[in-house]
């Protein structure tokens, strides 16, 4: 029988704070006994604990497990709730092969707790320095806020506490000494002219109801006042103003309630921190502590602290959200300590990440100063390689006051680094610096769902790269590098990227949050989402169209449906979708894009010049036009998904025109394209822009010829690397594919492996085979957007991918090939865990025969539809449809020609930039 071990409401996993008055209700069940199989829901129970009165009960017939509606009335702000399950499902015993029914146990309790849904349930406002910025080209200095309260005498013992804060900037907050939470870099960043987000914490426990109690509060620019942007970039881009605004509410047992609120009487000081930025990083100066600030008591002298100023209370819609918050989720020891040619000691970390650092004590005479920069890679002369930050310092800097510091790191700020230079202080002179020395890794918390290993190492370690770069490029937002002066939400990045990072990691709350940043920010620009979102970029970058950029509006929605089966997404984002494509797309008379307007197309062709990555072999236009089809397209699918019949029928009509019009102007009769390039052919292939079999034939021996002439090397961009190796899988051409895969000469997904990558790089040579910085200004370290190609790992090498929208049913279809004996991947959805195993071996009984062998587990409350070709001429498959349960295959296995060879291994393409 299937347990229910995981009740969530919509994406929280503690249910506090939840910003819905009718949280969606959903629940994951244990695996099931090896006995049994086959086993499904049909009918569930919730019960609903309100305050008071007895639990409501609602039986519902369905075999819904996900996202189902809330059972009773509407939640009002701050009430509290609990929710159990319990469902009934049929299976069969395999021993016996009977069917039988039951009900299973009820779940645990989940609490829920309702946010203020309201802005009038707010009585706080945002308080800030009296002080205004000295200079526009300035950092803003740190506050600290501080307000002493005492409950009143008459109250009783706390029943509830809860803290409600947000800042203009980012904040850490203090209750009577005691940290609140563990959130980084809170409240994030989100479009602050139209979103505010806030926190609410169960402070229960810190609250003191005889005696003082003191609520404080630290807040730094972060990206509300910080420098961003690329060029200089802009400060003060929401407001020169940084402040705080925090409610607490304290519940008595017998109902009473006392609140504490920011406002006119609370106190502000400026922080020892002088500066701290996301760039240049974090000074703090410890000569200029002001004692014990938060801790409770009437001892604390604040007579030279100022009275704060009110500002106006937020015009942007406040939220509390329905992601995990950015925390450190882990701590690296260094491997190696070790000095340059030019007597600097740098500190190695063994991974590219993305954080700051810990360290446990320093002893300084007073006023020295250590600074600690920070930077990806070492350059090729042994010293540290800053070049690629460009216009970030990425220093954090100690100003001694003469006292030991204990347990020191920077709060504001975070760098994407491997190696720390150290200058002013000697690890070695204090305690072992392995066990000093700490890096913190930082990032939005999110679940890990998706695994995958095979027998190639490199390819495992090209998979964890992913996985690092998706961790240190979704803090808050999806960015596009977490390093340099830039660290920005590029829509692009994470339209290519996004069915990988929907697999990886429980990623679906930031992103659709993301998603209603992007639609509040394209309303302003007349269909045209911008660029980057939050937009910052609009003095150097203007919300020009761009296909694949823009297209994102489209394509991450229904990537974030098809992971998580929520339609709500989808009717969410329609306007925003719509209006990309009737207001936002630039079109020329044909209906196709604007052929005159320049397209990013396929960004970073590895032909392409250092400093011009968008000089590319294949047309920016036919790149816009094909990803034009491919939405429109995609947006029948979401109109019928969201039973507008009227609206699929027209985009339907609209996709087949644009088709046509594609066809006419790219294709010629026989199947050439325009380009000839790899990437024209893969969009061609992948899209369905071929109208005949014999287009589509001569389109794979096209993308087949210009594989082998590139000697296997990746001759594509954006657009071209997410799909190659399924445009050469879909057209019987998968040793091709498993070749590319494998190929370690550079351009290739295997080059930075072989020089030591623990991350995915932004340009396939950001570092040169001599170990040189690729000269580009644009040379990142930490890029996720070339690691799309895990998503064929997950889905052709693993053999897992979804064919109905939330994982309720799956295709497994694992195509073995290359020189890999074994793969293994794993995916953990809403209703339980999917895993699929193969392994090639030899039959010891018969000479020479090798058999497959395929392990396959499905989730309680699900189906499989199982296809495995284990023969190229197709002699030998598998096809069979399985319910839940634990199932295992062997079958003959007769393995392709390998290794395919190229048409002209001695001679480099032409055009193609290889070493």
């Amino acid at each position: 029988m299937a347990e229910i071990i995981a009740l969530r409401v919509e994406q929280h996993t503690s249910g506090l704070g939840v910003h819905s008055s009718t949280p969606r209700i959903s629940w994951t069940f244990s695996s099931i006994d090896e006995s049994i199989c086959d086993w499904k829901q049909f009918q569930y129970e919730i019960a609903v604990q309100r305050e008071t009165g007895p639990p409501a009960h609602l039986v519902v017939q369905s075999a819904e497990s996900s996202l189902v509606a809330w059972p009773s009335t509407p939640l009002q702000s701050r009430e509290q709730a609990q929710v159990r399950v319990r469902v009934r499902g049929s299976w069969m015993d395999r021993a016996t092969g009977c069917a039988h029914s039951d009900w299973s146990a009820w779940s645990s309790w989940a609490p829920v707790e309702c946010s203020l849904l309201s802005s009038q349930d707010w009585i706080a406002v945002p308080i800030s320095s009296p002080s205004v910025p000295v200079s526009p080209n300035e950092p803003l200095r740190p506050l600290l806020f501080r307000k002493a309260f005492v409950l009143p005498s008459a109250f009783g013992s706390v029943y509830r506490a809860r803290l409600y804060i947000t800042a203009f900037g980012v904040y850490q907050a203090y209750l009577n000494g005691v940290r609140i939470g563990d959130h980084e870099m809170a409240p994030g960043w989100t479009s602050y002219n139209h979103r505010l987000a806030y926190q609410v914490f169960d402070v229960d426990a810190l609250i003191t109801n005889k005696g003082d109690n003191v609520l404080c509060i630290e807040v730094a620019e972060g990206w509300f006042a910080g420098r961003l942007g690329f060029g200089g970039g802009r400060r003060y881009i929401y407001g020169d103003r940084i402040a705080v605004m925090a409610q607490l509410e304290v519940v008595g047992l017998a109902a009473e309630r006392f609140q504490v609120a920011s406002d006119v009487s609370w106190k502000c000081h400026p922080s020892p921190i002088v500066s701290s930025e996301i760039y240049n990083g974090e000074i703090y100066d410890a000569r200029a502590e002001v004692g014990d600030w938060s801790q409770h008591g009437p001892l604390y002298v604040d007579a030279d602290w100022e009275t704060v100023s009110v500002l106006a209370f937020p015009r942007a819609r406040l939220y509390a959200p329905n992601a995990p918050p950015a925390r450190i989720t882990e701590k690296l020891t260094p491997i190696k300590l070790f000095t340059t040619p030019a007597g600097r000691k740098i500190v190695d970390f063994g991974q590219n990440l993305v954080g700051k650092l810990l360290i446990h004590s320093m002893t300084l005479p007073v006023n020295a100063t250590v600074t600690f920069t920070h930077a990806e890679v070492m350059d090729d002369d042994g010293e540290l390689g800053t070049r690629p930050l460009r216009g970030a310092q990425s220093v954090d800097t100690v100003i001694s006051s003469g006292r030991p510091l204990l347990d020191w790191s920077p709060k504001y700020t975070f760098h994407g680094f491997r190696f720390v230079q150290v200058d002013g202080w000697d690890p070695e002179t204090e305690q072992s610096w392995q066990t000093n020395i700490r890096a913190l890794v930082i990032h939005t918390d999110f679940k890990r769902t998706g695994r995958f290993e095979c027998s190639n190492m490199a390819i495992n370690q090209l998979h964890q790269n992913a996985c690092w770069s998706m961790r240190g490029n979704f803090l808050s937002i999806p960015t596009d590098c977490p390093q340099r002066d830039e660290r920005l939400g590029w829509t692009g990045d994470i339209q290519v990227f996004g069915p990988s990072a929907t697999f990886l990691y429980d990623c679906i709350g930031m992103l659709s949050e993301w998603l209603e940043d992007v639609a509040c920010e394209q309303s302003e620009h007349y269909g045209v989402p911008p660029l980057v979102v939050p937009n910052v970029l609009d003095h150097v970058w203007p919300s020009i169209p761009q296909a694949l950029w823009g297209d994102v509006v489209i394509i991450l929605p229904w990537i974030l449906f098809l992971s998580s089966g929520d339609r709500d997404i989808l009717h969410r984002q329609y306007a925003s979708m719509t209006s990309w494509l009737n207001q936002g797309v630039r079109r020329g008379k044909d209906g196709l894009w604007d052929p005159e307007l320049w397209q990013l197309g396929d960004w970073l062709d590895p032909q392409a010049p250092p400093d011009e990555p968008g000089d590319c072999r294949t047309s920016g236009t036919l790149v816009a036009d094909a990803y034009l089809v491919h939405v429109t397209s995609r947006m029948a699918d979401i109109a019928s998904v969201l039973e507008r019949k009227t609206e699929s029928t027209h985009y339907s009509c609209k996709a087949q025109r644009l088709r046509s019009l594609f066809q006419d102007k790219y294709i010629t009769h026989s199947g050439l394209i325009v380009g000839d390039s790899q990437t024209a052919y893969s969009l061609a292939i992948v899209f369905g822009l071929l109208s005949t079999k014999h287009q589509l034939d001569t389109a794979r021996r096209q993308l087949a010829a210009r594989v082998r002439m590139a000697k296997f090397r990746v001759a594509t961009g954006f657009a071209g690397t997410p799909i190659i190796l399924r445009a050469l899988t879909d057209t019987d051409n998968l040793s091709l594919a498993y070749r590319m895969l494998l190929e370690e000469n550079c351009p290739s997904w295997l080059y930075p492996i072989t020089m030591g990558a623990t991350t995915i790089w932004e340009r396939w040579d950001s570092m040169l085979p001599n170990g040189s910085i690729n000269p580009g200004e644009m040379t990142s370290f930490n890029h996720y957007a070339l690691g799309s190609v895990v998503s064929w790992l997950h889905e052709t090498v693993g053999g897992l991918r979804p064919l109905q929208a939330g994982w309720q049913t799956a295709l497994v279809s694992p195509q073995p090939g290359g020189s890999l004996t074994h793969a293994a991947v794993s995916y953990d959805s809403v209703y339980g865990l999917w895993s699929c195993q193969w392994k090639v071996v030899h039959d010891g009984d018969r000479d020479g025969a090798v058999i497959f062998c395929l392990d396959l587990v499905v989730p309680p409350n699900c189906r499989a539809v199982v296809k495995v070709r284990t023969a190229e001429d197709g002699s030998s498959n598998l096809e069979e449809n399985v319910g839940s349960g634990n199932h295992r295959w062997k079958i003959p296995f007769h393995p392709w020609l390998w290794p395919p060879q190229a048409t002209a291994p001695f001679i480099t393409n032409p055009g193609q930039n290889v070493n």
